[in-house]
């Protein structure tokens, strides 16, 4: 079976903590949380810019936010970043994180590399998901700190075991390739598909690679198929791929040309050149009656978005 190669994700995540922590900072807190909810960023920053000016380390954050995104006043990365450290230096895990980010990209101030790594250290060894996935990231590519795949599956196995998606996708990569751990199929298997059952498309189509191939478990072309149509109903190109060949092959489905042309078109039509190739393969063998019938199937296809084809 042609398939195509294991995917890799490759993006540092930026997030912020904008919702309740739990501990009540009175009713000007809450009325500014209450307008950011309801999309009234104006009315969230005059409620927390006082309280942020007084010190408080959560409203700093969450005017790092506004200003970061331009939510309420004008885009202002070094505003933002003001923000950030302040709430940073009083122990806001996230704003640590952003910081990590912002150094490490000349957002908002000097670019410095050894800055973020600082930061995102500080937020990571306190449990921040996003601070762990993204030092794992770094150590994984060898940016701005030495390459390091053991380093980088310690810091992905902490944010792993938190849930995060990125994390458990990539760290199936590394033991499925044997990167700073022992080479394991099954251990690879285990962690994408806790990424495929939270909707990871990448980690959907890599599953259904090793089912077809019988690897870290016993070949079955059912389930492959399964994870390829999970994947293929969001988009993911290279599973629509290998749907369409399953279909043509008879692998884990009934095998049907027309359906293996459908995928193979809305694959060439997104500009593949496999696909297209693919195409005109699969209708070698097909009536103009099929192919009409297949055609018809895509248009529908598409105008459900890939969703139960």
């Amino acid at each position: 079976m042609n398939m195509k190669n294991l995917t890799l994700t490759l993006c540092l995540s930026l997030a912020a903590l904008l919702g309740s922590t739990g501990t009540s900072w009175g009713a000007d807190y809450e009325k500014g949380l209450a307008a950011y909810q309801g999309g009234d960023f104006a009315t969230a920053l005059r409620e927390w810019s006082p309280l942020a000016e007084q010190g408080n380390a959560y409203a700093q954050n969450n005017l790092g936010t506004l200003y970061a995104n331009g939510w309420g006043v004008p885009k202002d990365y070094k505003t933002a970043a003001k923000w950030y450290t302040l709430a940073a230096e009083r122990g806001v895990v996230d704003a640590q994180n952003i910081l990590g980010f912002f150094y490490l990209n000349g957002r908002g101030v000097a670019q410095n590399y050894e800055t973020a790594v600082k930061w995102y250290t500080l937020a990571a060894e306190q449990g921040q998901t996003g601070a762990q996935f993204n030092l794992g990231l770094l150590y994984n590519l060898g940016q701005v700190v030495l390459q390091n795949y053991e380093t980088a599956v310690k810091w992905y196995t902490l944010a792993a075991e938190q849930g995060h998606i990125r994390a458990q996708f990539n760290l199936g990569f590394l033991y499925a390739n044997g990167r700073g751990v022992t080479q394991s199929y099954k251990t690879g298997v285990k962690w994408w598909t806790l990424a495929a059952q939270q909707g990871h498309a990448p980690a959907e189509f890599n599953l259904g690679l090793l089912y077809a191939n019988g690897w870290g478990v016993p070949q079955d072309y059912k389930t492959a198929a399964k994870w390829w149509t999970l994947a293929a109903e969001q988009g993911y190109v290279l599973a629509q791929y290998n749907l369409g060949q399953v279909y043509l092959k008879g692998q884990g489905v009934a095998k049907n040309n027309v359906y293996a042309y459908m995928w193979a078109d809305i694959v060439a039509v997104s500009g593949d050149q496999n696909g297209v190739r693919f195409r005109e393969k699969v209708a070698k063998d097909m009536t103009s009656a099929q192919i009409t019938l297949a055609q018809d199937l895509v248009r529908e296809c598409v105008r459900k978005k890939y969703k139960g084809c």
